[in-house]
């Protein structure tokens, strides 16, 4: 048996082919690599895809996957990778800070997996063992920003009674600014500012220290640049006696940039605070039988050959095979499938799936393993590999942090050249340095995320990454599941085919009263004013009850017909033909015949075409769904997308994401947990707020209240909180066009520095406090 050359998974006996080498597990997968052929074909090209650093790694070594605190840029990210790979028994190591997650890849024999965190805490991250929830730092982020308010206040005091006065040229009558009392003065200032610089302002200290180690310059080094320089150069001039100082320009950089950062996670913590209500969809414990009855066990305590008893409600907890009783088992979630499969015994069922009207034996499969487990595994692997898209700020500063610095050294060395001291030479250089990230520059990107981040929650939308504002600008294609996203994933009677369609739809909600599946709901729901049954009897493949004096069953054609009912050709025909275009046939007879027949399907979202022609104007729109073609031509006729992908498996939606990237920014909608990986392999991924815990965690954004109408409201707040974003940074950028000449030049003050940082920072305030749509 081989594996899969899209998706790895094994292919069927004989396997399906392309005719030209490579092998398929299902048509789907097959359909996806003839319409994307000319992207990575070849399993070397695929192997190397998937193994993105060229590094050895022995065959028994084991993948470990951690949740980390405190990334924000790709910086973080090669930090965290380069610190990793330096323990010992630590192979490879990727991180993204886009979805807070890192994959270890270790020796078992060196390395505990519990230890693995240990390895990459510090400088500030918090590594734990996925699944484990993080304690809040916002408490600790709070108080810092309290107590560096509180000095820079004083501070701040200080200057405005004691030093501006002098700037303006007046005397303070009541102090000697030369004087012990003026350097008393001065070392209160030094000593306060000190706090504020290095205990506040710790966080962003710690990101230019960690931006220098992976030789990646960011905003925090271009933030920690200023502020340091000012500080050095007023600590510098304070001990040669001089009275112009720059410690209120220090403090008004730290805490002006932690206020917006803390003001942007907070809002952040709100929004995604929304999304605490949706269901956890991973199986933990399992129910296994024993001689004496059943015991509840761990997942991971389970061999094959054990027989576990799921009731009706509950998830199944890993793969296996049915060996006692008969249910509906609904797959929606995992293989997008949106009917529910009746499952007897002898049939295979899918870890993560539901069981829906009555219990089921089931016998654990010889992995012992879970779909649904594997879908998380191929979701973590996907994030912690996936690079978080790089802040415009951020790629500013790769070009402004070298640029500044070389203007210093030019500026200083001209000094010298033209016969000034070293101290002036210093003082010059450092002066650059000062000017060259105003407040505003610090504001520009965390104001207008957390507006951004603000209305989108106004909006019903859940913004969980800010790569969002990165992302959407640049969408080429957009990629829709059907199951649950164009389509509400219920089941509806879209059809009663016999002589009396009413009859036959009360008798047939009649008999599913009090049965508890997808297909009853639909079908009671159907009925306005159904009769009373009694006498029910439940079979493998449908019920009977009497209604109205008659025994009237409601099922498959096979139980019709063990119950001596004769089915009509042209029923038999029209429940063939809808079977071919993705319905179930539910068969409703009763003296001796089957009497009509109900045609079910999914309940389409009534927003869904409207929505895809709107996006169809400047996108490219794909249809990604497991649905076999037959229910996928129903939503063809009424969705205008450029290509549809049919019966593609979960493992195979990811890597039909990643070749559609050779297109272009790929964005992908989806809600269930199938969609987790294609989600998380998108440039920008949108869940739906009804669908699963595991679609949401992949996700960078989630529509709270399932309407398809706020994809477009994502993207034009997107938009907006993108070009906010730029008009903020061309305001600081102006500021820095005129004071930089005005320090190289050696004309600069003390007081220009605090009202030019003030009205800059002022101007991007009010600018990222307007409205983002229009």
């Amino acid at each position: 048996m081989t594996d899969c050359t899209l998706c790895d998974r094994p292919t069927p006996d004989p396997p399906i082919t392309d005719g030209d080498g490579g092998e398929y597990c299902c048509r789907g997968c097959l359909s996806v690599a003839r319409a994307l052929d000319d992207v990575e074909t070849s399993e070397d090209d695929l192997d190397e895809r998937r193994d993105t650093d060229d590094i050895e790694v022995p065959e028994d070594a084991e993948t470990g996957y951690l949740a980390v605190d405190g990334m924000h840029c790709g910086t973080c990210e090669a930090f965290l990778e380069s610190r990793a790979v330096e323990q010992s028994g630590v192979h490879d190591a990727a991180a993204s800070y886009a979805t807070d997650t890192m994959r270890v890849v270790y020796d078992p024999d060196e390395t505990r997996a519990d230890d693995l965190a240990d390895t990459v805490s510090g400088y500030g991250y918090t590594a734990r063992s996925r699944g484990i929830e993080s304690e809040s730092e916002a408490d600790e982020s709070a108080w810092a920003l309290a107590l560096g308010g509180f000095f820079g206040m004083m501070v701040m005091g200080w200057y405005a009674i004691f030093l501006y006065p002098t700037y303006f040229g007046y005397d303070v009558p009541f102090i000697d600014l030369n004087s012990l009392v003026g350097l008393y003065l001065f070392g209160n200032v030094w000593l306060l500012t000190s706090i504020v610089l290095f205990y506040t302002g710790w966080p962003t200290l710690r990101g230019a220290y960690v931006s220098i180690r992976a030789g990646h310059p960011n905003m925090d080094l271009l933030v920690a640049l200023a502020a340091t320089a000012a500080y050095g150069y007023s600590t510098v001039a304070m001990l040669l006696g001089r009275t112009h100082l720059y410690f209120d320009v220090t403090v008004a950089i730290v805490l002006v940039v932690s206020l917006g950062n803390y003001y942007e996670g907070r809002v952040k913590d709100r929004a995604v605070g929304l999304l605490s209500e949706l269901t956890e969809s991973r199986v933990t414990e399992a129910r296994r039988l024993t001689a004496d009855g059943t015991e509840t066990v761990p997942v991971e305590q389970l061999s094959a050959g054990d027989r576990l008893l799921v009731k009706a409600g509950e998830r199944l907890p890993t793969d296996g095979e049915v060996v006692e009783g008969s249910a509906a088992v609904d797959e929606s979630l995992l293989s997008g499938e949106p009917m529910p499969v009746e499952k007897v015994p002898g049939e295979e069922v899918i870890g993560g799936s539901v069981v829906t009207d009555s219990p089921l034996t089931v016998e654990v499969a010889a992995d012992a393993e879970s779909t649904l487990d594997r879908i998380v595994e191929l979701l973590w692997s996907i994030q912690s590999t996936r690079p978080g898209m790089q802040r415009l700020a951020d790629r500013l500063a790769t070009v402004f942090v070298p640029t500044v610095i070389a203007l210093g050294l030019v500026a200083a060395a001209w000094v010298l050249l033209t016969g000034g001291s070293a101290v002036s030479a210093l003082l010059i250089g450092l002066t650059v340095l000062i000017v060259s990230c105003p407040c505003a520059l610090g504001l520009a990107t965390p104001l207008a995320v957390a507006a951004g981040i603000r209305e989108a929650a106004d909006a019903g939308i859940v913004v969980v990454s800010e790569a969002v504002f990165e992302a959407v600008p640049e969408v080429d294609v957009m990629v829709f599941d059907k199951t649950g996203t164009l389509t509400t994933g219920e089941m509806r009677v879209a059809e009663v085919v016999g002589d009396d369609p009413d009859v036959i739809r009360d008798r047939a909600a009649a008999v599913e009263s009090r049965a508890n599946h997808p297909v009853a709901t639909a079908i009671t729901e159907s009925a306005d004013a159904p009769p009373e049954a009694t006498h029910f009897e439940r079979h493998s493949t449908g019920v009977s009850a009497v209604v109205d004096g008659d025994r009237v069953t409601v099922g498959r054609a096979d139980l019709l017909r063990d119950e001596g009912l004769s089915i009509p050709n042209s029923l038999a025909q029209r429940a063939e033909g809808a079977a071919a275009a993705g319905q179930r046939s539910v068969f409703v007879g009763w003296d001796g015949q089957a009497r009509g027949l109900l045609l079910l399907g999914e309940r389409e979202r009534p927003e869904a075409a409207e929505v895809v022609a709107d996006l169809s104007a400047d996108h490219e729109v794909v249809v990604l769904t497991g649905d076999e073609s037959g229910a996928v031509e129903r939503i063809e006729d009424r969705i205008d997308a450029d290509e549809v992908f049919a019966g593609v498996p979960p493992e195979a939606k990811a890597e039909t994401v990643d070749r559609l990237r050779s297109r272009g920014t790929v964005a992908m909608v989806g809600d269930g947990s199938n969609d987790g990986p294609p989600l998380a392999a998108a440039d920008l991924g949108v869940a739906l707020g009804s669908g699963t815990d595991l679609a949401a965690d992949a996700a960078d954004a989630v529509l709270l209240d399932d309407d398809l109408r706020n994809v477009a409201t994502l993207f034009d707040i997107a938009n907006g909180t993108h070009g906010r974003i730029r008009q903020n940074l061309g305001w600081a950028f102006l500021y820095n066009g005129v004071a930089i000449p005005i320090a190289v030049a050696g004309l600069l003050n003390p007081l220009f520095a605090a009202v030019a940082m003030t009205a800059s920072s002022l101007l991007v305030v009010v600018n990222s406090a307007r409205s983002l749509r229009s």
